[in-house]
């Protein structure tokens, strides 16, 4: 297994990661919200890249996992130029093929968008959340978060519940992207579940809807959970992958 490493970011904080060199374009796993590259998906994501001589690239955002940082302070601008800063570090001038799961699926746009288009080899959405913020978000909630109050939520997942903080969702809200027209053309694969809880299955038809580029498709599961964490479904998130390789 390839070491967790850190890198230091402009902002002093060390941000953990795992790199393993190989052919490109190079794969980049953007986790979910609250969530880090001890998940499932994306340790079977590197594991296929080594096994394959495929090069890739995990990291866990600051106040995630094993990076430095307070997650009350974390927000899509400052995880993006994170990622952006790891992809400058590690990346040289390869393309990348962007992996993000649920709210990594946002910040996967987010990243694409402050790419060189040349470097855009891809985007592939596990789950895609763009704008949760926006349509996750009960009008008594934003007005909580407005006024500066952090706003809790059952946790499915876990004992603990789980916050969104104001300056997170004041972030997102001013980096909503549905609904007008995204500036991204490369090739983009769309993976969802219709029986998702979190995210509806519908995020994905109406971002197919707002991206520029022609070559996208959307892949729904219909017994497919949020997490999409199955053999079936790593499965088949590996041979999208592949198909971007043999393309």
């Amino acid at each position: 297994m390839t070491a967790t490493r850190h890198h230091k970011t402009a902002r002093g904080l060390q941000i953990a990661y795992r790199h393993c060199e190989g052919e490109g374009p190079v794969i980049v796993f953007l986790p979910g919200y609250m969530s880090d590259m001890a998940g499932g998906k994306a340790g079977a994501v590197f594991d296929w890249a080594e096994r394959n001589g495929r090069a890739c690239l995990l990291l866990d955002y600051s106040g995630c996992g094993e990076s430095e940082g307070d997650f009350a302070q974390g927000t899509l601008s400052l995880w993006r130029s994170e990622v952006l800063e790891l992809i400058e570090s590690h990346c040289g001038e390869e393309q990348v093929l962007l992996i993000g799961s649920s709210m990594g699926g946002w910040l996967m746009l987010l990243v694409a968008l402050a790419l060189p288009p040349e470097r855009r080899a891809g985007l592939i959405g596990i789950a895609a959340a763009p704008d949760f913020t926006d349509w996750g978000r009960k009008p008594d909630d934003k007005q909580k978060l407005m006024a500066g109050e952090t706003v809790y939520d059952a946790n499915p997942y876990g004992p603990e519940p789980t916050p969104m903080h104001p300056l997170f969702w004041e972030d997102g809200q001013a980096n909503r992207l549905l609904d007008r027209e995204i500036p991204i053309d490369c090739p983009v694969r769309l993976i969802h579940g219709q029986l998702d809880r979190d995210v509806p299955w519908d995020t994905s038809l109406r971002l197919m809807t707002d991206l520029r580029a022609s070559d996208v498709r959307v892949t729904l599961i219909k017994d497919g959970d949020h997490r999409l964490s199955r053999p079936r479904d790593i499965a088949l998130l590996l041979r999208t992958i592949s198909g971007f390789s043999d393309a």
